[in-house]
């Protein structure tokens, strides 16, 4: 089963993502299928910010990792809502997430 997602990119511009659920893909994963501006340098590990994102829906999302507490702290742009996108799975449950891409460093 696919899921929509809202991502805004960093010009402003909507995209309507279609994700599908049974591939084991993250936020990060889906945004880069699509062509969309998000490096994801570190491969999604946690180990970079470059795919750092602003959740605007009020969807339940799975706790911060250590490793993305410790790489938000160190991002520029963090806000109270920052995630990184290689960290949330796609899952059902995230159907209508709505994001905006983090301005790049």
């Amino acid at each position: 089963m696919d899921i929509q997602i809202t991502v805004i990119d960093r010009e402003g511009k909507t995209h309507k993502l279609s994700a599908p659920t049974d591939m084991a893909m993250n936020l990060m994963e889906v945004c880069k299928s699509y062509e969309l501006p998000v490096e994801g340098t570190c491969g999604g590990m946690a180990l970079c910010a470059s795919c750092q994102c602003y959740v605007k829906s009020s969807h339940s999302l799975s706790e911060k990792s250590e490793d993305e507490e410790a790489m938000l702290a160190e991002a520029f742009h963090v806000e109270p809502n920052s995630r990184l996108a290689c960290q949330i799975p796609i899952t059902t449950e995230l159907d209508g997430l709505e994001v905006i891409l983090a301005p790049e460093e």
